[in-house]
C-alpha cells in the first residue's frame, strides 16, 4: 500500500496562484524521466484530480547543455518511447520535445504553460534542472511547484549541510520508517485528448521510436566525437533489468564483492538513478523484499543506496557551490596550500589523460572504461581521480579536468554524486591523513594498494578486450 506525496517533498518556487480557467496540469519532467514510483508524478496526477482536468507531461532534451553529445542525448532518447507507452497507459498526456539546434525554438515549456493550472517539476539541486528551478518560476506565470522525488528521505529533512556519512546517517535512519514506502500509482479521473493543444504545439513535438533515434541525435548540433556507451541502454525498461540481475546474481555477494571490479557485484544502476529512469525508493523497497526472502543482508547495499547518494544530495542542496575547492572543509585548504608548489612526480597533459596514454595499466584501463562504457566502477574511480591530482600542475588543473571528463563521458556525471564525489578526492566528506608530499593530508591511494586489495589484472585483461 502506497502513502500520498508526503509534503516534506513539496516546495512552491513562486507566489503566483493556481489558473483557475486551465486546460490541464502539466508536469515537467526534468530529472526524473519515468512514470512509476515518481513523487512528481503522483502529486502532479493529484493536483489533476483535485482539479478535475487531465495531466500532461512534458519532457525536453536541448542541444544546448554543458557536454551535450551522442552518447548522453542516445540514452536520454532510448528511454522517451517507453515513457510514451507508460503514460497513455495510465490515460495522462505527453509531449516530447527535442530542441535540436539553436534556431529551434526555446519557448515549448512557456507555450504550453499557457494553458495549464499550475507546473509541477522535479526538486534536483545540480546542473540544468537546478538553473531552471531558479529562472522560470519568476517567468512562467503560473503556479510552479517542484517536487523531491530523487531522494528516498527528502532534502528538505535536513536543515543543513552535514559534515560526512557519520552525522547524517542517523538522521536518515531514523526518518526511514516513514518514508521507505512506495509511491501511490496513478489514477487519473480525466483522460489526456490531443486536441486540448494548439495544432502549432503540435507539430513541435517530436516522435521518437528506437528506429530513429540515431537520425535524431545526428540532425542535434551537439558533440557527435562521443559515440553512445557500449555497454548501457537507456530507460527504464533496461534499468529493470539490470536491477534484476543484481537482485538474482549479485546482492548476495556484494558486500564481499563491491570492491573488486572484476567481479561484477554492483548494481550498474548509476546512470539510471542519475535520469530518474528508476527511483532509489523503488530500488531500495525491491532489495529489501529480495533480501528479506532470500534471508541476505542488504545493509552494505542501503547504505551506499541511501546514505551515500543522499549524503551526496544535502551538499548540493546546501553548498554555494559544487565545483569549487573553495567550498571544503578548513583542513582540505589548509593543506593543499602547504603543498601547492610540491613537485609533481609527473606531468600528464590534458590529451595523453584524456586518451589513456600514461604510465599506468590500471589508469588507462579505467580511463578507457570510461571512454567506451561511460562509467568507472566507483572503488577504482577513486583512485582514478586521487592519480589525476598527481599529475597534474596544480589542484586547481585537476578539478577542472575530472568535471570535464565526468560532463562528456560519464552517463553517471552532471549529478550530485558526481560533484561530491570529484571534491571528496579533495578531502570532502573524508578526514586528515598522514601528511606526505602533493597531498599533504588528503588521503592517497596507489597502485601498489590496488594491486594487494583488488585482481587488478583480471579488470585489465577485461577492459583491453574492448575496441575502441
Amino acid at each position: 500500500m502506497g502513502v500520498a506525496v508526503e509534503p516534506s517533498r513539496i516546495r512552491a518556487l513562486n507566489q503566483t496562484p493556481m489558473r483557475e480557467d486551465a486546460k490541464y496540469v502539466l508536469y515537467w519532467s526534468q530529472m526524473n524521466r519515468r512514470v512509476e514510483s515518481n513523487h512528481a508524478l503522483a502529486y502532479a496526477a493529484q493536483v489533476a484530480n483535485e482539479r478535475r482536468v487531465p495531466l500532461l507531461v512534458y519532457e525536453g532534451l536541448t542541444y544546448s547543455y554543458r557536454g551535450a553529445n551522442d552518447r548522453i542525448h542516445t540514452f536520454v532518447l532510448e528511454g522517451v518511447p517507453e515513457t510514451g507507452t507508460s503514460l497513455r497507459r495510465i490515460h495522462a498526456g505527453y509531449f516530447f520535445y527535442l530542441r535540436a539546434r539553436r534556431s529551434s525554438p526555446n519557448d515549448v515549456l512557456y507555450r504550453l504553460a499557457a494553458d495549464a493550472t499550475c507546473v509541477i517539476t522535479d526538486d534536483y539541486p545540480v546542473f540544468i534542472a537546478s538553473d531552471h528551478n531558479r529562472s522560470v518560476p519568476e517567468k512562467i506565470g503560473v503556479s510552479y511547484i517542484a517536487v523531491d522525488s530523487s531522494c528516498v528521505v527528502p532534502m528538505s529533512v535536513h536543515q543543513k549541510q552535514a559534515y560526512a556519512a557519520f552525522s547524517i546517517r542517523p538522521k536518515i535512519h531514523a526518518e526511514l520508517p516513514k518514508y521507505l514506502t512506495a509511491v501511490v500509482p496513478v489514477r487519473l479521473k480525466r483522460r489526456w485528448a490531443d486536441n486540448l493543444l494548439p495544432a502549432e504545439l503540435k507539430n513541435l513535438r517530436t516522435k521518437v521510436t528506437q528506429a530513429n533515434i540515431p537520425r535524431l541525435v545526428a540532425e542535434c548540433e551537439i558533440n557527435h566525437s562521443v559515440k553512445p556507451s557500449i555497454s548501457f541502454t537507456g530507460g527504464a525498461l533496461a534499468a529493470k533489468k539490470h536491477l534484476d540481475v543484481f537482485l538474482d546474481k549479485r546482492l548476495s555477494r556484494y558486500a564481499g564483492d563491491k570492491n573488486q571490479p572484476s567481479k561484477h557485484a554492483t548494481s550498474d544502476l548509476s546512470a539510471y538513478l542519475h535520469f530518474g529512469q528508476i527511483s532509489s525508493l523503488d530500488v531500495a523497497l525491491k532489495a529489501r523484499a529480495h533480501a528479506k526472502k532470500h534471508r541476505l543482508m542488504d545493509g552494505e547495499f542501503l547504505e551506499e543506496l541511501i546514505v551515500r547518494r543522499e549524503l551526496s544530495f544535502n551538499f548540493a542542496r546546501f553548498s554555494p557551490s559544487v565545483e569549487s575547492l573553495e567550498v571544503l572543509p578548513d583542513w582540505c585548504r589548509r593543506t593543499m596550500a602547504k603543498h601547492a608548489s610540491d613537485k609533481r612526480p609527473k606531468i600528464y597533459s590534458r590529451e595523453q589523460l584524456e586518451t589513456g596514454q600514461t604510465g599506468d595499466p590500471l589508469w588507462n584501463a579505467a580511463q578507457k572504461e570510461l571512454l567506451l562504457r561511460g562509467t568507472i566502477h566507483g572503488y577504482y574511480r577513486m583512485y582514478w581521480g586521487k592519480k589525476v591530482i598527481e599529475w597534474t600542475r596544480t589542484y586547481e588543473e585537476a578539478r577542472r579536468l575530472l568535471i570535464e571528463f565526468h560532463d562528456v563521458y560519464a552517463l553517471d556525471g552532471r549529478d550530485p554524486n558526481t560533484y561530491a564525489n570529484v571534491l571528496w578526492l579533495f578531502g570532502l566528506h573524508d578526514r586528515p591523513w598522514f601528511e606526505r608530499p602533493v597531498f599533504g593530508q588528503l588521503r592517497y591511494m596507489s597502485l601498489e594498494g590496488m594491486r594487494r586489495k583488488t585482481d587488478t589484472a583480471a579488470y585489465i585483461e577485461e577492459i583491453a578486450a574492448y575496441r575502441i
